[in-house]
This record gives C-alpha cells, structure tokens and sequence, in this order.
C-alpha cells in the first residue's frame, strides 16, 4: 500500500511537470498575444534622457512587433487621423515621436483577446492609456488591433481607434 502511494505521488508530480514544461515550450497564443501588448507598451514608453542610441533601438524593437503590410489609423482626441502604412513608416514615427516628446509612458491596463479560427490570426480590443511627461492629463483612447502569425511570431496587421460614444 505504501509503495502504491509513493509511486501515485511520484505520477502525479511527473504529470504536473510535463504540464507545467509543455506550457513553456508551447504557450496559449492568448498569452503569447497579452505578452505581445505588454512588450509595444514597454517599447513606446520612454524618458526624457533616453539617449540617441536607445531612441533609435526602441524604436526599432517597436516597428519589430508589426508586420511589413501594417497598416495603423489613429485618431488624437478627436481632432486629427493620422495613418501609418508600412513597417518603415513606423519606425520613422517612433523616432520622430521620441524626438519631439519629453517623455511618454505607455499601458494598455484592459485587453480582450479573441483568437480566430485556425489560430493563425486574433484581434484585440484594448484601452490605451498613454501620458506625456510635463502633462497632467492621460491619453485614453479604445484600440482595435488584428494580429497575425507569421513565422511563429505574433505581429500587429492592423491598428485602430474604436470611435466611442462621448
């Protein structure tokens, strides 16, 4: 009875392992996917001593997590559309965003996953909440964002804002 115990325990403990490396090597794409927001919202987010280095490199990390297609359509407060096409074009936003602003912190606190059929694309409903250092005032705004998998790796397709009631 004893050794039917150890072995039950031993199986159990066995099982939770394979489990718990299964989930490492092949991750939930949900998760993978919240990972992926969390990584732009770090990437977007800087500083006003950023150096030229890592202005130019964080930018480049950032214009990494799209697509070449991408294809983005914000709207600022309700008082101009800007549309960034390409993943050059991104990258040159990022860099002129970090050269014009003192500063920017970035968060996306709530993100909606939903994974289409086959797992090969998703589309994310988030809130993004961005300050200008100097500014009292969040930025809040409703983003839509389709991702898709390209060679094993989650990228963004398409951004948008969601026009909400106000």
């Amino acid at each position: 009875m004893k050794q039917w115990i150890v072995r039950a325990v031993l199986l159990g403990a066995l099982a939770a392992l394979g489990y718990w490396l299964w989930t490492i090597f092949f991750p939930n794409p949900e998760k993978v996917i919240r990972n992926r927001i969390q990584e732009v919202a770090r990437l977007a987010s800087f500083s006003s001593n950023e150096g030229a280095l890592a202005k130019l490199s964080n930018a480049q990390k950032l214009s990494s997590c799209v697509a070449d297609n991408v294809e983005i359509q914000v709207e600022f407060q309700r008082h101009s559309e800007r549309i960034f096409s390409g993943r050059d074009d991104v990258l040159q936003a990022c860099v002129a965003a970090r050269n014009l602003a003192g500063g920017l912190t970035v968060e996306f606190p709530d993100v909606v996953v939903t994974l289409h059929p086959g797992k090969e694309s998703a589309t994310a409903e988030v809130t993004l909440r961005a300050q200008i250092q100097g500014e009292r005032d969040y930025i809040v705004q409703e983003l839509k964002i389709e991702f898709v998998k390209i060679g094993g790796e989650w990228l963004i397709r398409r951004a948008e804002t969601v026009r909400t009631l106000q």
